[in-house]
């Protein structure tokens, strides 16, 4: 109707155009002829080749532009057969687990091939027939005006077939819902939004389709002492204010053991520490390096003083200046400054 010659008057190229589209349209209601473009392509059909209708343009794109997706439907039911769809499985990982690799099994519900009727829907000994309104083709013509169109058989959904005795165990789906096993290989150093695919372990395709893919999205659990960022590990580690004011040596934790920790005199809380090459090796799986554990220094006030250690810090008090706590001095310089600057 776009390029009928009526809504466009004196427009040869128009013309030319409804001429190619009542021509595609002779061949998709011309069994003989149909079947022949669906063997040998155009050249079949091309009246220059001694076929039945000659035109100025690509066969394909005049179907394409004139007839859009009223055609979809596909030919004799082959576009039925359909990929299984991919399936996602969320794995959770402890911190350990996804830092040096495991091989956990995982349960998946899917869908697979009845194993009862081979996947055909039909119950064992028979076979799906012919469908009797599209008599096999997986189409059936419809009149639209003056053009007489393919659609997609509503009896058998363009397969072509159907099941008239289904298969017990899969009421004739052809597919059965199952719990399938599968041992999964974790390589060493994955991390939070990971994914690893298996290919083909997804759900059976229908009609004789390949089977989809089964991705399986890595969650790695918090930990109760280390932080993660990349590759590098993170923790806190506590000390108290005498050993943050003399110094000393302590063991702090890693994923391959404890090791000591030298804390120099006068260290300030929130003081990193580089433990190198204690973190996360990401080698298999990014193709880094090994990284690194960062403890931050936490100094803690003590509790539960007696009498004697509250006038033992009673006594220091008294032998206290400003001078040996210089980030005091200098945040009490700027209050100062501050307020200072709102009454002038």
């Amino acid at each position: 109707m776009k390029y009928h010659p009526d809504r466009n008057p004196d427009d040869s190229s128009a013309e030319d155009k409804f001429k190619e589209a009542s021509e595609a349209a002779e061949v998709l209601m011309d069994g003989q002829k149909r079947s022949a473009y669906d063997q040998f392509g155009h050249a079949a059909v091309d009246g220059s080749q001694g076929g039945g209708f000659a035109n100025t343009g690509s066969f394909s794109s005049i179907f394409e532009d004139v007839f859009g997706d009223v055609f979809s439907g596909g030919r004799g039911g082959q576009s039925q057969v359909q990929r299984g769809s991919d399936l996602k499985y969320v794995l959770h990982l402890d911190l350990e687990e996804a830092v040096k690799g495991a091989n956990p099994k995982i349960n998946i519900p899917t869908l697979v091939g009845c194993t009862e009727c081979s996947g055909s829907g039909a119950k064992k000994g028979t076979s799906p027939i012919d469908c009797v309104q599209c008599g096999g083709l997986g189409q059936v013509s419809a009149r639209q005006g003056f053009f007489s169109i393919q659609q997609t058989c509503p009896r058998c959904r363009g397969k072509g077939k159907v099941v008239s005795d289904p298969c017990t165990g899969c009421r004739g789906q052809g597919r059965v819902e199952e719990q399938k096993t599968l041992a999964v290989k974790i390589p060493p150093g994955v991390d939070t939004g990971d994914r690893i695919r298996l290919p083909g372990q997804g759900e059976a395709g229908a009609n004789g389709g390949p089977a989809g893919d089964l991705y399986v999205q890595i969650d790695v659990r918090d930990h109760s002492i280390f932080n993660r960022d990349g590759e590098d590990l993170y923790c806190e580690v506590p000390i108290s204010f005498v050993d943050a004011a003399l110094g000393g040596e302590l063991e702090v934790p890693t994923l391959e053991g404890r090791v000591n920790l030298k804390i120099p005199p006068e260290t300030q809380t929130e003081k990193l520490f580089r433990l190198r090459g204690k973190g996360v090796n990401v080698t298999q799986v990014r193709g880094g390096g090994v990284g690194d554990l960062y403890c931050k220094i936490v100094v803690e006030t003590p509790v539960n003083l007696s009498k004697k250690q509250k006038d033992l810090l009673c006594e220091f008090a008294d032998e206290y200046s400003e001078k040996q706590s210089p980030r005091q001095a200098n945040w009490l310089d700027g209050v100062k400054h501050f307020i200072d600057s709102l009454t002038d």
